[in-house]
């Protein structure tokens, strides 16, 4: 089905007539499923919990009510969104400043890698909306402007799955903390997870909830295959080959390539630039100032390839991407699912190949499972491929040893000893970063179940208190009846 398939348009939800305005000069006509079943009952002030799949146009469906609310109560420090990323954060901060223009909407970005005490400055401006990730505004709060948030009225939590997932559990007990128990509390994902669903049903008040359609959670207009690479060793030789071939058929096209983590993005950018393909590259280990240049430049169609980590998988809206390349099988099917969302948005057409080896086929078997979805095998010539393997293979050898001496790998060494320093830690004390990695192996062996789910919980308003105490409860019985079995 495609993204758009509503004829009524903005009008029929009785929206500003400005927002409308805007809205049409975007080129923004009809609204999207999302944004036909969920603008109407969050005008109406209640919750949301929405689910629908990554490219349907989330992002105006809660950014279109907000501002209409607003309208109507247009107090400073009206609403807060909040993202698990810099970029999408950033992505959401300048749709709300071009639809909200003709009111002269005041917007604060507060996310890390920015000049703190600025960011301190805009908020005590009273801006109307707050866009944010969770670590930066955890430590805003924490430096004394808790005060700012007590009368937030509207929540978003954008990339829900992610954002409770347990990863920024910290970070959230925090936020959670400085605002009102008082609030429009709306939560969005592309997938439903655990934690959301303990949301809905702890939750302070029964949210409205939607989901779209659940038979592929994938866009219809994606082509996903994979490419079977029989040997490791190949795996760049087959990723040189699709690119030079593709580059070759659609000269004009932009395609993602994601890999696993930093240190192999960087890898993968260094070596296709000495190959000859003109790339920047987007990963966690570089500066904000590198991390902003190289949207700019892709965005920009200036580059045609952007090689990221995930945290290109999220939110971010590049509408010309024609091809989405996994440089090996991510582990999670939901980072799948956000990866190739990165093409066939709004109803135009994409293509998506999966790198495979022996060892991932698993791997596939599982996000095929989770997606409905059998991929097909895309053919490409091993022959052609060991024609251009051993010049391939020593161009990415080469960029391997020159990353040992990349200041970004240094500057993330010193970047960690810090946060442990100002945390009062010793250096050999286990960085934030590490704990973060404990807690996700946690998370994956199902033990920490209990802090995800209230997360989840709090973020929705609920009562987290009598949940502790009743997880404490079911904790001692446990014991008790393990102590007597044995």
């Amino acid at each position: 089905m495609s993204a758009v398939c509503h004829d009524e348009g903005f009008k029929e939800f009785n929206l500003k007539e400005w927002i409308v305005k805007q809205c049409t000069e975007m080129g923004i006509t009809k609204p999207t499923p999302v944004q036909y079943h969920c603008i109407p009952p969050i005008m109406e002030g209640k919750g949301c919990v929405a689910i629908s799949k990554t490219g349907t146009g989330k992002t105006l469906a809660f950014v279109l009510p907000m501002l209409h609310k607003w309208c109507s109560d247009p107090v400073s420090k009206f609403g807060l969104i909040l993202t698990p990323t810099r970029e999408l954060a950033r992505q959401i901060y300048d749709q709300i400043k071009v639809i909200g223009k003709p009111v002269n909407i005041q917007v604060c970005l507060i996310i890390g890698g920015e000049n703190q005490v600025e960011q301190g400055a805009q908020i005590a401006k009273g801006p109307h909306i707050i866009v944010a990730t969770p670590g930066r505004l955890s430590d805003m709060i924490q430096s004394g402007y808790e005060r700012d948030f007590k009368y937030i009225k509207m929540l978003v939590v954008d990339e829900a799955d992610r954002m409770l997932n347990g990863s920024f559990t910290e970070d959230l007990e925090v936020i959670m903390a400085a605002l009102p128990k008082k609030r429009q509390t709306l939560l969005f994902s592309a997938t439903m997870t655990p934690m959301v669903e303990n949301a809905i049903k702890h939750g302070h008040e029964t949210p409205f909830v939607w989901k779209g359609e659940a038979d592929v959670t994938t866009v219809t207009e994606l082509d996903q295959r994979y490419v079977f690479v029989h040997n490791p060793v190949l795996r760049s030789g087959y990723l040189v080959k699709i690119i030079n071939d593709y580059q070759a058929k659609t000269p004009d096209s932009s395609m993602i390539i994601f890999t696993k983590n930093c240190e192999v993005c960087q890898i993968v950018s260094e070596a296709l630039k000495k190959l000859g393909f003109d790339n920047v590259a987007l990963n966690s280990n570089l500066k904000q100032r590198e991390r902003s240049i190289s949207i700019t430049r892709f965005k920009s169609n200036r580059i045609k390839i952007l090689v990221a980590t995930d945290l290109a998988s999220r939110g971010l809206d590049i509408p010309m991407v024609d091809l989405v390349v996994n440089y090996s099988v991510p582990p999670v099917p939901a980072n799948y699912v956000h990866r190739v969302g990165r093409t066939a948005r709004a109803g135009r057409g994409g293509l998506a190949f999966t790198l495979l080896t022996p060892k991932e086929i698993n791997r596939l078997i599982n996000i095929e499972k989770n997606i409905n979805y059998k991929l097909q095998e895309f053919k490409v010539s091993e022959k052609k491929v060991l024609e251009i393997a051993l010049q391939v293979e020593v161009t990415f050898r080469e960029a391997a040893i020159n990353l040992q001496y990349d200041e970004t790998v240094e500057r993330k060494e010193i970047n960690k000893r810090k946060r442990i320093i100002l945390e009062g830690g010793e250096i050999y004390v286990k960085s934030k970063r590490q704990k973060k990695k404990n807690n996700k192996k946690l998370r994956n062996s199902g033990e920490s179940t209990e802090i995800v789910s209230l997360d989840a919980v709090a973020a929705l308003g609920g009562d987290v208190s009598t949940l502790r105490t009743q997880s404490d409860e079911e904790k001692t019985t446990a014991q008790v009846a393990t102590q007597e079995n044995s």
